[in-house]
């Protein structure tokens, strides 16, 4: 058969057209959007985060979710007395699932993220005299939270919310 004669044949229009539909189904898949804002909630030293997702395609997806802060803690000496700690520690913590593609219904998903509580400092980290004294995590002030979406091994969403103080 010439070459000519493969042009001309119409498995070729076939198989554009089968192409084009498999972009479309890939762009369908690009179309992943919040369905409504997240919500955040403070549970003190961890986040909570809610997301509501819709335009996912027909594969397991991955939703990560990373916060920063500060952190309060307290100084305890080897005596039992305790010391409020003077500065706040830098805290970043990220809780992530994969949910299967059985679970996503109609391209919507919502999914529920608690990220881990920070490991308290070192006490000579934060200024102690020494190790043998021990620290305990009070509080954390979450700054920011970024929301990060994998499907198919490409990330179809990503987006950092500002938290207010």
């Amino acid at each position: 058969m010439s070459l000519t004669a493969i042009r001309k044949s119409p498995f070729v229009g076939l198989l554009g057209l089968l192409a084009l539909i498999g972009m479309a189904s890939e762009a369908l898949a690009a179309s992943v959007h919040f369905k409504r804002e997240p919500v955040f909630t403070d549970a003190g030293q961890s986040l909570i985060g809610t997301i509501s997702l819709a335009g996912l395609g027909n594969q397991d997806v991955t939703i990560t979710l990373q916060v920063t802060g500060s952190a309060t803690y307290t100084l305890i000496s080897p005596g039992g007395n305790a010391a409020p700690g003077q500065n706040k520690i830098p805290v970043v913590a990220s809780a992530s699932a994969t949910i299967p593609s059985t679970q996503i219904k109609n391209g919507n998903l919502t999914v529920t993220l608690t990220t881990p509580a920070p490991p308290a400092p070192t006490p000579k980290d934060v200024g102690a005299p020494n190790n043998n004294w021990t620290t305990k995590i009070n509080d954390v002030s979450f700054t920011t939270a970024t929301i990060t979406v994998v499907q198919g091994g490409v990330v179809v969403l990503q987006q950092t919310f500002q938290l207010a103080p």
